[in-house]
């Protein structure tokens, strides 16, 4: 669990860092201020929920693995795919109905943070 999680995150931070290179050099020129913020946002989220991906991974190396940090990093994975997906296309191709699903992203997000939280504390308990 840890190498995959690991190896995932870091692959996704890369590509956020290529997708945010890519909105700064190739989109500016092409689409509005409004849209450029959108998939600016997009990338934001990415990074952070990529990093989160290998804080998951070093946290199952430290704890050992677990089906709440599985599900954790599953839906922070689902919600970079959704969220941050859903804003880059709504932002370059305008379909405005793309906004209505991503809030499901951002739901997976935050369970999958909540889970993270439970399985730290719930461990740590158990430690002391």
């Amino acid at each position: 669990m840890q190498r995959k999680w690991m190896m995932l995150g870091a692959v996704l931070t890369m590509l956020s860092v290529a997708i945010g290179a890519f909105g700064a050099h190739m989109l500016k020129e092409k689409i509005g201020a409004d849209a450029i913020a959108v998939y600016e946002t997009g990338v934001q989220y990415h990074m952070i929920h990529a990093i989160a991906l290998l804080i998951i991974g070093l946290t199952a190396g430290q704890l050992g693995p677990s089906t709440k940090l599985k599900w954790a990093a599953r839906l922070l994975f689902i919600g970079i795919i959704i969220f941050s997906g859903s804003l880059y296309v709504l932002s370059i191709s305008g379909i405005k109905i793309l906004g209505a699903i991503t809030p499901i992203g951002g739901v997976a997000f935050i369970v999958g943070w909540l889970l993270l939280a439970i399985d730290v504390w719930q461990r740590g308990r158990d430690r002391s």
